[in-house]
């Protein structure tokens, strides 16, 4: 039986109310009704869905893909969330490549930098393409 309120539903997932709100708005969380004197109450199902999409943006997912693996869940459909999870990951490496390609490019900036020499700023001009 639902009993508990949003607030105190916010608490027991760990998040905000105005988070609640927010995944209701975007279809992520179902509202329940209100009755006719009272507050809406909520179930221990609505705790485990909010800990769910919170631990899937915690991995990389964003609301659009978390809302299809809640879709995905209730099939299950294994293939489709493997799918999912491998193209995040696909994603995920090719800005670990591009964090990569701007680190050594900073530390090259930084040596420039050290390597001192000169009345102007090397990283300044480097970025101005005086280098």
């Amino acid at each position: 039986m639902p009993e508990m309120t949003i607030g105190a539903l916010a608490k027991a997932a760990g998040v905000g109310v105005e988070t609640v709100r927010y995944y209701q708005r975007r279809g992520l969380l179902g509202e329940p009704g209100r009755p006719a004197r009272g507050a809406r109450r909520y179930g221990d199902d609505a705790v485990a869905r909010i800990r769910f999409i919170r631990r899937a943006q915690e991995v990389g997912f964003a609301l659009e893909d978390v809302k299809v693996l809640l879709v995905l869940g209730e099939t299950p459909d294994c293939r489709g969330a493997r799918a999912l999870a491998a193209k995040k990951l696909d994603l995920v490496e090719s800005r670990i490549r591009d964090l990569e390609r701007m680190r050594q490019a900073l530390g090259v900036l930084i040596q420039q930098c050290d390597a001192g020499g000169t009345r102007s700023c090397q990283i300044i001009e480097n970025l101005a393409g005086g280098n």
